[in-house]
């Protein structure tokens, strides 16, 4: 009786010293689970916005900040209504995709920072003076966006969110007695300060974000990363979901303590209904996967080299690990690719004939709907796309389904809805949709390949995986 008195207590105490952010739409269907995005910020400040000591940052290593708050960690988890199981999807950080709200194709990471400095600059630029309330409002819009992102990638709709900064991941891994990990080799990285032998390790506070942190010297990267940060969470989950943390009040009370200094949910989140929800999960009942990966040395145009993911193999592969055994696959309309809206017309600039009408093709066969081709008026050097206003984003799309330099300009001349590409003697791609098709990428498939790490051990919270 004590000790549930005590646990009630300790729950009110974290609920009611929560810091929450407006950020989920609750008109969203039920759809018999819940999708979680949990969140790494790349950020030196608190839940709160007051920026962190630089005493304190020299300490977790966090190293120079380039101004903006990069998302580094994210991972959705889909929980079914009866909480009998989860499965947690990683999302590398560098997965190169389509930002909704007119930001066109960057990195994931990305996505969270560019929507807030926008909006911060609108907020400023209309006369808020209010630096807090700027904070919370722009940090709001950067939430929206990288949520929209994830559910425009994987199809899900997202109910929880759930961010957490680097001071309060170094506070909560303290707080419940650190996380058992296992490596193959040892490591010995300058940059995210790891070093660790070979074999099994209790870590926390700053040894715990250097294991999360470290990619470089790691045979894959960025996707081992993933792996890192993957064990690291199902060792959370085994520590967190065991009496020997929720049975020990000094534990319970550092742990809600770390978690109200550090981490920010979004508003409505009903926290007694959720921990009444996952009370029977287990640590075999929590499965860490990532998603597909096309090419992890992918050449971007815009944002260097990053991770080519395959929208239509992402969902496919959401779908197949979270629809429940024997229930019907949910079939997209076949008007669901996000190039469908956009109209593209074609106009050949050079002494090719034809080449406007193969273009087209080529395109359209991309998703993109079929507008008029023509000769231009005049024969150009330089492939260029042009767009009206706000339209950026869709021309960037195009512009990395030609598969040829191009260069973006903004035309009050086109019609909302349209793109014109009017193409130059620099036109590199060939006269064959086929190579067009190649340039642009791989065709969406039906079935997804394997995640990142199908070599190793599957990853759950029951038991210790060895990784890189």
């Amino acid at each position: 009786m004590g000790l549930t008195g005590y646990a009630w207590a300790a729950m009110q105490g974290l609920v009611s010293g929560l810091t929450t952010a407006d950020v989920i739409n609750a008109d969203q269907p039920p759809d018999g689970a819940r999708d979680i995005l949990l969140v790494g910020m790349d950020s030196r400040t608190d839940a709160q916005g007051n920026p962190l000591p630089q005493q304190l940052l020299d300490q977790l290593r966090a190293g120079v900040s380039d101004g903006e708050e990069n998302t580094d960690t994210l991972i959705m988890v889909h929980i079914p209504n009866d909480g009998s199981k989860a499965v947690a999807i990683s999302l590398p950080r560098d997965s190169y995709v389509d930002i909704p709200g007119g930001y066109g194709k960057h990195k994931i990471n990305s996505a969270y920072a560019r929507a807030k400095a926008a909006e911060r600059k609108r907020l400023q630029d209309s006369g808020d003076t209010d630096p807090k309330d700027v904070e919370v409002k722009s940090a709001q819009a950067g939430a929206k966006t990288l949520i929209a992102t994830v559910q425009q990638l994987t199809g899900s709709s997202i109910d929880n969110y759930a961010s957490i900064n680097l001071l309060g991941f170094s506070d909560i891994t303290q707080a419940i007695g650190g996380v058992d990990v296992c490596l193959k080799a040892n490591v010995n990285d300058p940059y995210s300060g790891a070093k660790f032998t070979a074999g099994r390790h209790t870590i926390s506070g700053v040894e715990a974000l250097e294991f999360v942190r470290q990619r470089h010297g790691l045979p894959r990267g960025d996707l081992d990363r993933v792996v890192r940060q993957q064990v690291f969470m199902a060792g959370m989950a085994q520590k967190v979901l065991s009496a020997g943390t929720l049975a020990d009040p000094g534990k319970l009370s550092s742990l809600t303590d770390a978690i109200k200094k550090s981490v920010v949910l979004n508003q409505g989140w009903d926290i007694f209904g959720f921990a009444q929800q996952m009370k029977g999960l287990s640590g075999g009942q929590l499965q860490f996967q990532t998603i597909p990966v096309v090419n992890p040395d992918y050449d971007s145009p815009t944002d260097g080299t990053a991770i080519q993911v395959d929208p239509a193999q992402v969902k496919n592969f959401v779908q197949g690990v979270t629809t429940p055994p024997g229930a019907p696959p949910t079939q997209a309309p076949p008007s669901a690719s996000p190039n469908a809206s956009t109209t593209v017309d074609v106009h050949n600039g050079t002494a090719k004939s034809g080449l406007a009408a193969t273009v087209s093709q080529a395109l359209t066969s991309k998703g993109f709907t079929a507008g008029d081709t023509a000769n231009a008026t005049a024969k150009i050097s330089k492939t260029t796309i042009r767009y009206p206003a706000g339209a950026q984003g869709a021309a960037q799309n195009v512009a990395d389904a030609l598969g040829s330099p191009a260069t973006l300009q903004q035309d009050t001349a086109v019609q909302s809805g349209h793109i014109l590409v009017v193409i130059g003697n620099n036109y590199s791609g060939s006269s064959s949709s086929q190579s067009l098709q190649q340039a642009a990428g791989p065709a969406p498939s039906s079935s997804a390949p394997p995640p990142a790490n199908a070599d190793d051990k599957p990853i759950t919270a029951d038991g210790i995986t060895c990784v890189n």
